[in-house]
C-alpha cells in the first residue's frame, strides 16, 4: 500500500513522502482471539447484515450506481477500468482524505445518512467501526470470497466476532531498508538482531558522526506498534465481555527502552517521519537505514532516484535471531452502513481485490512506482510485473515483502477505539515510553467513554 497514513496506509501504495495511503496491512497468521471477537460480535448488537437481501446489480440498460471513497492512489484510474468492463454496474469514485481525517469524515456521512457505498479503511480501524455500528455486515456477500482468495492470517484482520467486516487489499509486514554503500564503506554486516541493530549504529557513527542509524522522531505511531507486535506484545485482548488494553506492557516497553537510549546516545535521528526532515535524511545519507513496510520499497523510486542501486532489502532484526515481524499499516475495503446496494458493492470489491486487471489498472496509472503488496496471491503476481526491481539491483521487493508476510507474528488484535490512541501517541513526539503510558491512558478513557466493559 501505500503509505498508509499513519492511522491508516493504504496500501502499500503508499505516497512517495506524504503520508501513507492506507496501506499499514499484513500478514498470514494474524489470529485475533475467539474472546475479542466474540465481544465485538456483542458491542455490535449480533445482528446480521443486510447483503443478503440488498438490491442486486442493475440491467446494463439501468446500471446500478456505486458511490466510492478513497484515499489511494490509482482509485480513479480503477475505477474507471471496472466501468469498461461492467455494464450493469456505474462506479463514481472521489478522493477523500487519508488516516484521522478521513475517518472523521466517513463517521459523519453515516451518521448524516449520505456516506458512500464503499471505501478504503485501514485495519486498525476496522473494530472501531464495525462495534460502532458504522459498517454493513459482508458476510452473505463476501464472506466466502475472504474465507477461499485470502490468507488465514488476513481473514482474521477484517474477520470479527464471527462475521466479515471488510475484504482485505494489502499485506504490511515491516522489513529493514538499509544503505548498501554505507554499510560496505564502514564494514558493517546487515544486522540480524536487534543488538547487532544496535552495534551497527555505534560503529558507523563512530567512524562518520554525520551518519546516524535512522530517523526515529516520532510522527506515526504505527511504527512503534508494528515493532511492539513483533516483540509479542498484544495491545488489545478481552476479559469476558471486557476490554483489556496492554499497550503499556513489558514487551513494549523493551522497545521502546531499546529506542530512546538509540535516540538519547544520538545514535538515532530525532527527526519525526513523514516530514521534509525525514526527506532530506534519507536523500544526504544522514541515516543508514529505514524501518518500512513492504510499500516502502516503491516510495524510494519515487523520492530518491539518484540512490539507484545503493538501497538493499532485508528483513527486520529480530531479539532473538528467528525470523519475526509485525505490520505497518494495511487497507480493505468496506461497505459503510446505510449502502442500499450491498451485493452491487461486492462484486466491485471482489474484482478491485482479487482481479489481476485491477491491479494493472491502478499500478499503470501511477506517476510513482507503487510496491504495495496484495494480500490475495493471484494479484500479487500480476503487480510484481509492473515493478522495475533494478532499483534494488536486482532483489525483488515482492518476493522479500511476501517471505516476510510469512513471518508475522500470530495472535495481535486492534482495539475498539485506537484512533484516539493513535493520536495521543503521536503528540508524545520522540519519547516513546512516553508513547506507550499515553496510548495506554488514552485507550482506557476512550473505550469507558463509549460504555464498553474494561478490565482492570
Amino acid at each position: 500500500m501505500s503509505r498508509s497514513l499513519p492511522s491508516s496506509r493504504l496500501h502499500s501504495s503508499r505516497l512517495p513522502s506524504p503520508r501513507p495511503h492506507s496501506s499499514r496491512l499484513t500478514r498470514l497468521a494474524l489470529t485475533a482471539s475467539v474472546a475479542s471477537l466474540a465481544l465485538l460480535a456483542t458491542a455490535c448488537g449480533g445482528k446480521e447484515g443486510t447483503g443478503a437481501s440488498a438490491e442486486p446489480a442493475g440491467p446494463a440498460d439501468q446500471p446500478v450506481t456505486l458511490t466510492y471513497w478513497s484515499s489511494s492512489a490509482g482509485a480513479q484510474q480503477t475505477a474507471d477500468a471496472f466501468n469498461k468492463t461492467h455494464k450493469n454496474i456505474r462506479v463514481t469514485f472521489s478522493a477523500v482524505p487519508g488516516g484521522p481525517d478521513g475517518a472523521a469524515k466517513l463517521s459523519n456521512a453515516v451518521k448524516g445518512g449520505n456516506a458512500p457505498d464503499i471505501a478504503t479503511m485501514d485495519y486498525s480501524a476496522l473494530p472501531e467501526f464495525a462495534s460502532g455500528g458504522n459498517l454493513e455486515d459482508l458476510s452473505a456477500t463476501s464472506g466466502k470470497l475472504v474465507a477461499e482468495k485470502f490468507p488465514k492470517a488476513v481473514q482474521s484482520l477484517v474477520g470479527l466476532g464471527g462475521k466479515t467486516w471488510a475484504v482485505p487489499f494489502d499485506v504490511t509486514p515491516l522489513e529493514l531498508f538499509y544503505r548498501k554503500d554505507i554499510f560496505e564503506k564502514h564494514g558493517v554486516a546487515v544486522p540480524t538482531t536487534w543488538e547487532e541493530y544496535k552495534q551497527a549504529a555505534e560503529k558507523i557513527n563512530k567512524a562518520d558522526p554525520s551518519v546516524r542509524i535512522t530517523n526515529f522522531g516520532g510522527g506515526d505511531p504505527a511504527v512503534l506498534a508494528g515493532l511492539s507486535w513483533q516483540a509479542g506484545a498484544k495491545w488489545y485482548g478481552t476479559e469476558g465481555d471486557k476490554w483489556k488494553v496492554a499497550i503499556n506492557d513489558p514487551a513494549s516497553r523493551k522497545v521502546a527502552t531499546y529506542w530512546n537510549g538509540l535516540l538519547d546516545a544520538g545514535l538515532a535521528s530525532k527527526t519525526p517521519l513523514w516530514g521534509e526532515g525525514e526527506a532530506k535524511e534519507r536523500s544526504s545519507g544522514q541515516v543508514a537505514t529505514v524501518i518500512g513496510a513492504a510499500w516502502t520499497a516503491g516510495t524510494f523510486l519515487a523520492s530518491y532516484p539518484d540512490l539507484k542501486g545503493k538501497w538493499g532489502i532485508a528483513p527486520l532484526p529480530t531479539w532473538d535471531g528467528k525470523p519475526a515481524t509485525g505490520m505497518y499499516g494495511g487497507t480493505s475495503y468496506i461497505v459503510p452502513k446505510g449502502s442500499k446496494h450491498t451485493k452491487a458493492a461486492a462484486e466491485f470489491i471482489a474484482w478491485v481485490t482479487t482481479d489481476p486487471e485491477a491491479v494493472k489498472a491502478r499500478l499503470s496509472s501511477l506517476k510513482a512506482p507503487s510496491s504495495a503488496l496484495p494480500a490475495n496471491p493471484e494479484m500479487r503476481v500480476a503487480a510484481s510485473k509492473l515493478f522495475d526491481a533494478s532499483y534494488f539491483a536486482g532483489q525483488d521487493p515482492y518476493a522479500l515483502a511476501g517471505a516476510a508476510a510469512d513471518t508475522i507474528v500470530p495472535g495481535w488484535t486492534w482495539g475498539p477505539t485506537h484512533l484516539q490512541v493513535n493520536a495521543a501517541q503521536n503528540a508524545a513526539g520522540a519519547d516513546q515510553l512516553k508513547a506507550l503510558s499515553e496510548g495506554q491512558s488514552a485507550a482506557e478513557k476512550a473505550i469507558k467513554a463509549r460504555g464498553l466493559g474494561l478490565a482492570n
